[in-house]
C-alpha cells in the first residue's frame, strides 16, 4: 500500500506561483511513475502532469505546458509541481497519484483512464484570485 500526502496549496493572486509537494510512503518510490491531477466541484478530474520513475520523461496537459513543471526527488520520496503564471481557471483541488511498475508509453497512452494510476492522495486546494 502506498500513501500519498500533498501539501503546498493555498490562495494566490493571478500571475503568482505555488509549489505543490507530495510525499509518498514506502521503499519503492523510485519505481513509481507519478502524476498530478486536479478537480473542480461538479467537473471530472483532469490530468495535469506526469513523470517517469527516473525523471527521464515528463508529460503535460496542454493547459500546463510552459507554466507548470513536474519534478521528483527519489531520495526524499517526493514529487513536486511548480506552478507559475497561475490563472483563476487553475483553481481546483490538486491530487497526487502513483503508478508502480509501469511502462511509460503505456501510461501516457492511458493517462486519462481510470486505471492509469493506482494510488491517490487526499488533495490540496489551490485558489487563484483574479
Amino acid at each position: 500500500q502506498v500513501q500519498l500526502v500533498e501539501s503546498g496549496g493555498g490562495l494566490v493572486q493571478a500571475g503568482g506561483s505555488l509549489r505543490l509537494s507530495c510525499v509518498a510512503s514506502g521503499r519503492s518510490f523510485g519505481s513509481y511513475a507519478m502524476g498530478w491531477f486536479r478537480q473542480v466541484p461538479g467537473k471530472e478530474r483532469e490530468f495535469v502532469a506526469a513523470i517517469s520513475w527516473g525523471a527521464a520523461n515528463t508529460y503535460y496537459a496542454d493547459s500546463a505546458k510552459g507554466r507548470f513543471t513536474i519534478s521528483r526527488d527519489n531520495a526524499k520520496n517526493t514529487v513536486y509541481l511548480q506552478m507559475n503564471s497561475l490563472k483563476p481557471e487553475d483553481t481546483a483541488v490538486y491530487y497526487c497519484a502513483a503508478k508502480p511498475g509501469t511502462v511509460w508509453s503505456r501510461l501516457v497512452a492511458g493517462i486519462g483512464g481510470p486505471t492509469a494510476f493506482d494510488y491517490w492522495g487526499q488533495g490540496t486546494q489551490v485558489t487563484v484570485s483574479s
